[in-house]
């Protein structure tokens, strides 16, 4: 009846309708729980579970999203929200799957290849050019994790309130590095 009465579509009247909903995109102009999920399992690849939590246990998908809508400008979220369709895309070209389709194997072995990708056009990009958007997200993975609770406690040595000032420590082979 409202579309008949303003001569248009009724927006948002999908949702009136039980069960009759439009599947949302990946990587559309707002982040969803797909989303999220999606960034989650990057996240989780290039930071897996071992003697500490992986970059999934620590949220680092919900933190990402976060950083690119309240930090980056109109053009680095035009990137990273696209960026998430053209990893997926590019993960289907590679593996014939979805990169959510794909096991671990996979997944590691496509983005070292498209880390690789990223690390050389970073090398001739024009300053004026923008950012890769798996650079953006190995970014966010890494400030994420190592700045959650997670990582600063369990993958990082941590004192939750310094004591004396130490300017000189030994280290050990193998000692993890200090959070701050």
């Amino acid at each position: 009846m409202i579309t008949v009465l303003t001569g248009g579509a009724f927006i948002g009247g999908e949702l009136l309708l039980t069960g009759c909903k439009n599947e949302p995109a990946m990587g559309g102009a707002v982040f969803n729980a797909e989303d999220v999920a999606f960034l989650d399992e990057v996240a989780d690849t290039i930071l897996p579970a071992t003697k500490s939590p992986g970059a999934k246990a620590a949220k680092v998908g919900q933190f990402m999203t976060v950083m690119v809508n309240d930090t980056y400008d109109e053009k680095e979220q035009k990137i990273f929200h696209e960026g998430i369709g053209k990893l997926n895309d590019a993960c289907k070209k590679a593996n014939g799957k979805s990169f959510m389709e794909s096991t671990p194997e996979q997944r590691t072995t496509f983005l070292t290849a498209l880390d690789k990708e990223a690390k050389e056009y970073q090398k001739t990009k024009k300053k004026e050019d923008p950012a890769h958007y798996f650079t953006q997200m190995k970014q966010l993975t890494l400030f994420g994790y190592f700045t959650s609770k997670e990582g600063a406690t369990q993958a990082l040595r941590y004192i939750a309130v310094p004591g004396k000032y130490e300017g000189c420590i030994d280290y050990k082979k193998g000692d993890k590095a200090w959070a701050t």
